[in-house]
């Protein structure tokens, strides 16, 4: 069964300058229960919320399935980490997720390149290990809450 396997609200960028340099401090609390998403606007509380340039991109999802042993998303710096789910085949098409509040629209708009930091956060070789498997950028298209647990799946264009 699909499921949602962790969801991050972080409200500050942790990489910035070089990637040998490391990530700056997480805030306490980046890795929630739930999300509330808000339509064209994206996860409230966090860093892409409302910001013009990134509203089709304002929520990342990745699958579990691409990581490596260990990596979560506070390594990923993604919003939703899903099971069963094979987000990374969804560019263009319409994904919606239904975790028990009602259903979530999500135009899936691209793919979600990883970046160099990976080899930093997670472990050397990292970051070639997950090309084209680096999740997606999607616009959610209605209002709603997505938990951690169990979700209905549909795909539509």
């Amino acid at each position: 069964m699909p499921r949602i396997v962790q969801l991050l609200a972080s409200p500050v960028h942790r990489y910035v300058g070089r990637p040998a340099d490391g990530p700056a401090p997480a805030p306490p609390g980046e890795l929630v229960d739930q999300v509330r998403l808000r339509a064209g606007l994206g996860v409230v509380g966090d860093r892409y919320f409302g910001r013009p340039a990134h509203r089709t991109a304002s929520v990342t999802l990745i699958a579990q399935e691409s990581l490596p042993a260990g990596a979560d998303l506070t390594q990923l710096r993604r919003n939703v980490l899903t099971s069963g789910i094979a987000v990374d085949e969804l560019v263009g098409r319409v994904l919606t997720l239904d975790s028990g509040d009602g259903p979530v629209r999500l135009r899936v708009h691209r793919a979600a390149p990883p970046c160099a930091w990976l080899d930093v956060v997670v472990a050397p070789g990292t970051w070639t290990a997950m090309r084209r498997r680096g999740g997606v950028r999607a616009e959610p298209l209605t209002d709603g809450v997505l938990r951690v647990g169990p979700v209905t799946v549909a795909v539509g264009d």
